[in-house]
């Protein structure tokens, strides 16, 4: 399953209903909002899978903690363990994204519309729900801590959001990240997070 069928699947639909109920938006400004972010979170645990220690960190969390049962019963989660998940996402964003956090989350607000105040508390509701996707697919498929680049590649590459969808994600969406030609997955990471960072 790629990007794009996750966002229109009954998991992906569950996600932008939490979304928008824990963030008091309506289904259509939720559902922009998660098509934007969720590129983005993907693309900050691509890059940190460029090197064999990110992978292994990575690998080591989605073989543990994040391995997809969260996805078994998201709204129940949400229901009763709110603060945990966010708290949860807080600490896998600041992994991720470090000092540029601050930058992407402004990125996101520029690309989505939404205000800062709630592009924090979207990034750190998604952040756990994109690990625990991940980690399906990880065990799905069998794939080790060698192959997870190439994994979220497929993911991010075959379900890149269009521009309609995202007001031109992609093609704003550099650098500050790291370098990578076009062609390569490093490129797509740096034309999604590169955007979000200008």
């Amino acid at each position: 399953m790629d990007l794009t069928s996750l966002l229109s699947s009954p998991i992906g639909q569950g996600v932008i209903q939490t979304v928008s109920s824990q963030l008091g938006m309506n289904q259509k400004q939720a559902s922009s909002a998660v098509n934007v972010a969720v590129p983005a979170i993907l693309a900050g645990l691509m890059k940190n899978a460029r090197t064999s220690q990110g992978a292994e960190s990575l690998n080591k969390a989605l073989e543990s903690k994040h391995d997809g049962s969260l996805l078994d019963n998201l709204a129940g989660l949400f229901q009763s363990q709110s603060g945990a998940l966010q708290q949860d996402g807080n600490s896998i964003l600041e992994h991720i994204f470090g000092s540029n956090r601050a930058a992407v989350e402004k990125g996101v607000a520029q690309q989505s519309g939404l205000s800062l105040d709630k592009v924090k508390p979207l990034l750190a509701i998604l952040a756990p729900i994109v690990m625990a996707y991940v980690g399906k697919q990880k065990r799905q498929s069998k794939t080790a801590s060698g192959g997870l680049g190439d994994l979220l590649g497929g993911l991010l590459s075959a379900g890149a959001p269009s521009k309609k969808v995202s007001g031109g994600l992609l093609d704003a969406v550099g650098g500050l990240l790291g370098g990578g030609s076009k062609k390569s997955s490093g490129g797509l990471i740096d034309d999604i997070l590169g955007g979000l960072l200008k």
